[in-house]
């Protein structure tokens, strides 16, 4: 009995030890330290035998160094996440994510496509798709996607702003802004309050849009966009100073530094 026992206690050894590193790296992910989370998911992937487990680790793997701004280890990450699951529709939102964001639009365009073919209603493939289509000037386009997301996830806010930022875009910020108030008075969340901010920002209301950013920032003090929204409007209104600093309270927070670099240019060099 004794021995069966001790047998047992042996067998669960590696599986405690296990549990206890993939915990360390999700902490560490939530904590938005990526260079921890970044050395606990290698471990991680590079010792997983079942590939769904192995693939969502080279998952958010490639995600820590893409916060980290190690692009290349990123796409090499996210590629072996979809060697080991090709099914994985989570990393082909990441690679097209990633590729249309460094300009190769027609590798983010191919990467939607094999995704909405393992899922259909991928909601966030037809965002990304709808912004490369809008950057490319194909308006009908972006709108059909959003409103494709609408028809399976008719709740889905992300659509909604977006439809009210492709009027932005396009210049018509009086309904833009009729958009956002419409869906601020159903839902008064954070992330509408910065997208109503960024329409100010182009009407030049820049009382309107600082109060809105920091209404953004206190409903939800992790949201990064709010950061990057209220150094903008500090840059317009000749704050580079405390611009700046808010630019390193979104990086600080997991934002992509990468993506702010003609802001940062604006920066002093420390």
């Amino acid at each position: 009995m004794k021995k069966t026992l001790l047998l047992a206690a042996t067998l669960c050894l590696p599986f405690n030890f296990y549990a206890q590193d993939k915990k360390l790296a999700e902490e560490c992910f939530k904590k938005a330290d990526y260079k921890c989370a970044e050395e606990q998911y290698l471990k991680l992937a590079e010792k997983e035998q079942i590939q769904k487990f192995q693939s969502e680790y080279y998952d958010y793997l490639g995600t820590a160094q893409r916060r980290l701004g190690k692009t290349t280890q990123a796409f090499k990450s996210y590629d072996s996440a979809l060697k080991a699951n090709p099914l994985s529709v989570s990393v082909y939102v990441n690679l097209s994510s990633l590729y249309s964001q460094k300009g190769n639009k027609a590798k983010a365009l191919e990467y939607i496509e094999k995704g909405l073919k393992v899922n259909p209603e991928t909601a966030d493939l037809y965002l990304t798709r709808s912004k490369i289509y809008d950057s490319q000037g194909k308006e009908d386009l972006a709108i059909k996607d959003l409103n494709q997301i609408l028809t399976f996830a008719p709740d889905n806010i992300f659509a909604k702003t977006g439809l009210a930022n492709l009027k932005k875009n396009n210049g018509d910020l009086d309904g833009a802004l009729k958009d956002y108030n419409q869906l601020l008075a159903e839902k008064p969340e954070s992330l509408l309050y910065n997208g109503r901010a960024d329409v100010y920002l182009k009407m030049k209301k820049y009382k309107e849009a600082l109060t809105d950013a920091n209404k953004a920032i206190s409903i939800d003090p992790k949201f990064t966009q709010s950061y990057v929204s209220k150094a903008m409007i500090l840059f317009d209104t000749s704050k580079p100073k405390e611009a700046c600093e808010n630019l390193d309270k979104a990086v600080g927070l997991g934002y992509e530094k990468a993506v702010l670099a003609d802001f940062y240019a604006k920066c002093a060099k420390k």
